[in-house]
């Protein structure tokens, strides 16, 4: 019975994990310190426990190499036709939550294998790469964020995200403050400017960025203070 509560949890997107536990301080992640890995190396060592479909393979593994806590996680990044009106989407596998410790659970990353535009889909990987870099820097986030929560815990919170939007933006906070914290601020803000100023991405797609996401002001600050409230201030006026 907890298997197919949680399997129907899951189908409805419902774990997406919000934030409200006071556990994660944004200010002190998005500050924090991190050394990237030198892209010059050999990223092949990120792929351990990953599958990785080999159109987004080296941009996975550079946007992996920003999480050296997830080099030994269990991540299966997945192309899928239809995410149900979204782009990416992080998720623990149903198998794994009650199974394995939270040390061996599985995760996977659902990515839509065309971006539909107004006139037409384009593949994903056409995407342009910092673009690409900061979408899936963003659902890493996210797994940063559940690698440290109990299945219980993911539940309740996939059950209060489902019931409110607020819960909504405090998951995507999260995530964008994990993904901040290690050195991808500048993809993630290239990913939201995208979003919001390409002229053939649909209206609706934009609106829900809006309505429930942080603006790319807003993770500027985040980035840097001084710029980001410069931003802010030219935005209002």
């Amino acid at each position: 019975m907890i298997y197919l509560i949680c399997n129907i949890i899951i189908s409805l997107n419902l774990l997406l994990i919000c934030n409200s536990d006071g556990r994660f301080n944004n200010n002190e992640l998005a500050t924090e310190t991190q050394t990237h890995f030198n892209s010059n190396q050999n990223l092949e060592k990120f792929a351990t426990n990953k599958v990785i479909p080999n159109e987004i393979r080296e941009l996975t593994l550079e946007a992996l190499s920003y999480f050296p806590d997830l080099i030994n996680t269990k991540i299966d990044f997945q192309f899928k036709n239809n995410i149900h009106g979204s782009v990416m989407q992080a998720q623990p596998k149903v198998g794994s939550l009650f199974v394995h410790s939270k040390e061996n659970r599985a995760y996977k990353i659902k990515i839509s294998r065309n971006l539909f535009l107004e006139d037409n889909p384009i593949p994903i990987e056409q995407l342009p790469d910092d673009v690409l870099l900061g979408w899936i820097g963003h659902e890493l986030g996210h797994i940063q964020d559940y690698i440290e929560r109990g299945s219980m815990n993911l539940l309740g919170f996939g059950i209060k995200y489902y019931l409110s939007n607020s819960f909504v933006t405090k998951a995507e906070i999260a995530a964008d403050s994990y993904a901040v914290a290690h050195g991808l601020g500048e993809k993630i803000i290239a990913t939201k400017n995208f979003v919001l100023n390409h002229d053939q991405i649909p209206l609706a797609y934009k609106q829900k960025i809006e309505a429930l996401y942080l603006s790319p002001g807003e993770i500027l600050s985040m980035v840097d203070p001084e710029l980001g409230e410069e931003n802010n201030t030219l935005e209002e006026e």
